[in-house]
């Protein structure tokens, strides 16, 4: 189960990649991008099929990006989850966020990416919305709340 203080160490970073963040700018994965920069975070976009995003050159791999970055969220399906994980460690990125949102059926959480995070000593946050743990989210919070009430919020 993740920690909070893994969250809180996660979220203290201030250079992070989003991986597989949208081109379409209606997109989940793209507002949370916005919202974090938004937010004073240099979120750096990851994307192979985009040149940039909100203005923002886009990598196509982490291991592309220069300065390199504090820590990773990954916003991709499961299934490329530790490809992106293996990248994550090759590129030395100890912080790996694997959003999740059961409810929605969405998520980067694999028990393959798991595994290579925690054979590499990478901190992970799994299957976890950041907009829980960020303040003034809205609505969002509402899944922190219920989370608390069944025992799930990270302790």
């Amino acid at each position: 189960m993740t920690r909070l203080e893994t969250v809180n160490e996660f979220l203290a970073q201030k250079r992070i990649a989003v991986v597989g963040v949208s081109r379409n700018q209606r997109d989940f994965s793209r507002s949370l991008f916005r919202d974090l920069r938004t937010r004073g975070y240099d979120a750096v976009p990851v994307n192979p099929n985009a040149a940039e995003v909100e203005g923002v050159r886009c990598y196509a791999s982490v291991l592309e990006i220069s300065p390199p970055v504090d820590a990773v969220l990954l916003m991709i399906p499961k299934s490329a989850a530790a490809s992106a994980a293996r990248e994550c460690m090759q590129a030395g990125i100890k912080r790996v966020w694997m959003y999740g949102a059961p409810g929605a059926g969405r998520g980067a959480v694999s028990q393959e990416a798991l595994d290579v995070c925690e054979k590499n000593g990478a901190a992970v946050v799994a299957g976890h919305c950041p907009y829980m743990f960020l303040p003034g989210a809205g609505l969002h919070r509402i899944h922190a709340f219920f989370l608390k009430l069944f025992g799930k919020y990270p302790k």
